[in-house]
């Protein structure tokens, strides 16, 4: 399968890159970063050859430019970038009606079957307090992480009028319809995620760990070679766990 890869120079994106070079089923045709380098394109628009997917790990600034590439090009795109603004969002909505779009803020196997029990676990337990502690390393610049918040709404989904309440800075206790987020930014830690699920009489807490950055990059290719003869629209880990 032959994949431009955006964000090639990413931390990520030497991950796949390695991932590839030890699989006879994945091929980088196109190695594409703005910080250029020795066989690196700058921008998309400089590859002009074949590919059967673009896998984006660069940087959710550059969502408007990867759609347009994507759209005009008719390649299925995996976006593993996030951090998004409801107006990127609205762009990868609307781009999903002219090319299949892979699209998740974690693309671990793992977190999806975590997401999927949190959500089932939410709507046997309904009156439960929910509290959700996310941990990353100490250069992540978004807060809450976006797998948190992808956890958080498969749970509203099932809570009707749930509120996310982010970090908790005042006095006085919590509504019956909160989902808390907390934040931990400390070290190296690749990715921590627990959800507690809690009665007045027990508590089920459900947590995935990181362990190494290569689960993430074997879940985007993975990705990519799920969205191989797939039909127009908007695809997420859920859907590959089906």
């Amino acid at each position: 399968m032959k994949i431009i890869l955006n964000g090639a120079c990413g931390r990520m994106g030497k991950v796949i890159t390695a991932i590839a070079d030890r699989s006879a089923e994945y091929e980088i045709v196109a190695a594409v970063d703005s910080l250029g380098g020795d066989g690196v394109y700058t921008a998309l628009h400089d590859y002009e050859g074949e590919a059967d997917c673009i896998v984006d790990f660069s940087h959710h600034l550059a969502t408007p430019v990867l759609l347009a590439y994507a759209v005009q090009r008719k390649l299925p795109l995996v976006i593993a970038t996030t951090g998004h603004t409801e107006d990127e969002l609205a762009l990868i909505r609307e781009a999903s009606g002219e090319i299949p779009i892979f699209f998740s803020y974690n693309m671990s196997l793992g977190i999806a079957v975590l997401t999927d029990m949190a959500k089932k676990v939410a709507a046997i337990y309904s009156d439960a307090d929910i509290e959700i502690v996310e941990v990353h390393h100490n250069r992540k610049l978004d807060v809450p992480s976006g797998t948190a918040l992808m956890i958080a709404d498969a749970i509203r989904s099932v809570r009707d009028g749930a509120e996310l309440v982010v970090g908790r800075h005042t006095n006085g206790k919590r509504s019956e319809k909160e989902i808390g987020i907390h934040s931990l930014r400390m070290g190296n830690v690749f990715g921590e995620h627990e959800v507690h699920i809690a009665t007045d009489t027990e508590v089920l807490t459900i947590k995935h760990e990181v362990k190494d950055r290569s689960v993430l990059g074997e879940g985007a290719l993975r990705a990519a070679a799920f969205l191989k003869d797939k039909p127009c629209g908007l695809y997420a880990m859920s859907d590959m766990v089906r």
